[in-house]
Parts: C-alpha cells; sequence; structure tokens
C-alpha cells in the first residue's frame, strides 16, 4: 500500500452478531491518518436494503462507492423480482465485486431473510465467509475477546445489543484507532432495518 492510500485509511471497529429472530450491527466513527484522528464522526455503517447492513473498514471512498453500487445492485434486483435479495447473494455479489478491482476495504454483510439471521465477513479479494458473529477493522482483537466470552446461541435482541456495546466499548478503550462513539442498528423479519437513535445507544451503555 503506497504512502498516499495508508494515510487515507480508516482504522476501524465494526461487528455483526445473529441473535434469535435477527442480527445486530455496529461500527464505531473514528476515521484516523496514521496517528491524526482525521474525522471523528464517519459513517461506517450503512443500510443496503431493508434486509441487509454493510459495515465498512479500509479507505473511506472505496467503501462509500461500494455502499452505493450494492445498494443499486440490489435495488435492482429487488424491482426485477419483486422480493428481497437473501443476504447469501448480497454477500456473494459484495464478493464478486472485490475479486474484480482491487478495493482497500474488509466488509461485513449482515442481513435477515426467510433463512434467519446471517453474517458474513468479506475481504479485500473477495473472499466471503459465514459465521453466527463476526468483527472487522483494528480494533477487532478488543472486541473479539468480548464475543467470544460472552456471545451465546439463542440470545434475544437486547442480549446481542448489550454485547455489541460492549464490544465496540472495549475496542474504543483499548484501539487508539477506534472510537467517538457507535453506531448500531438492529434487522428483523417484522422490522426491517433500524438505526438505534443516540439516545437509545446512551441508555445501553448507561445499562452496561
Amino acid at each position: 500500500m503506497s504512502a498516499e492510500m495508508e494515510a487515507m485509511k480508516t482504522g476501524t471497529s465494526t461487528l455483526g452478531i445473529c441473535f434469535d429472530g435477527g442480527v445486530v450491527v455496529g461500527a464505531d466513527h473514528r476515521a484516523t491518518m496514521g496517528h491524526f484522528v482525521a474525522n471523528k464522526n464517519v459513517q461506517k455503517l450503512f443500510s443496503i436494503s431493508n434486509n441487509i447492513a454493510l459495515t465498512t473498514a479500509g479507505l473511506v471512498g472505496h467503501a462509500q462507492v461500494l455502499s452505493r453500487v450494492l445498494a443499486a445492485e440490489i435495488a435492482i434486483f429487488e424491482m426485477k423480482r419483486g422480493g428481497e435479495m437473501k443476504v447469501e447473494a448480497a454477500a456473494t455479489l459484495t464478493a464478486n465485486i472485490l475479486g474484480g478491482r482491487p478495493y482497500w476495504v474488509q466488509l461485513l454483510i449482515a442481513g435477515v431473510d426467510q433463512d434467519g439471521g446471517h453474517v458474513y465477513s468479506i475481504d479485500s479479494a473477495g473472499g466471503s465467509i459465514a459465521d453466527t458473529y463476526c468483527a472487522t477493522g483494528s480494533g477487532s482483537p478488543y472486541m473479539y475477546g468480548v464475543l467470544e466470552d460472552q456471545y451465546k446461541d439463542g440470545m434475544n435482541q437486547n442480549q446481542a445489543l448489550k454485547v455489541a456495546a460492549k464490544a465496540l466499548s472495549a475496542s474504543a478503550q483499548r484501539d487508539a484507532a477506534s472510537g467517538n462513539g457507535m453506531d448500531l442498528c438492529v434487522i428483523t423479519r417484522d422490522g426491517g432495518f433500524r438505526l438505534l437513535t443516540d439516545s437509545e445507544v446512551q441508555k445501553l451503555l448507561n445499562s452496561l
């Protein structure tokens, strides 16, 4: 990676967690240029359809382009087919796009379809790996410490939100490239994509 591209890189903490009935997806707000905090309110969590979310770690420009392309491709698919795209199909689409040219990103595709909740990690070369939970970015080692300890099969929505908030808080405390708050969303079959308000996130953090 060139020095210029390294300077534009975003230090990041993002995660996706399956629970009984849906998924929780989260990301921090900080963007860094080397050791400098370049921005304290970068969007790293995107709704790319009513049932699917994308999180981004890596170059901000590449991440923003990919979020727009994916949202457009999924919208076209759903207009043609008259129904939602499956999460696995969205992950495959994303992997195919990344495999076609170099993007300096690591992504999560997370969502809910008729088969339940899903989380896929997509690397910059187009590799796609499914899991029940996943963390990406420079803060991922700290988040995995929380996830490995606290994740349980069959968790409800509130339990999953608390684990996600605790994991993102851990990365903010230990990873210099992560922090400045967090975005959290919930995706369910009945409710679709819902981003928590700032007051909801603060209430959740106060309960930890």
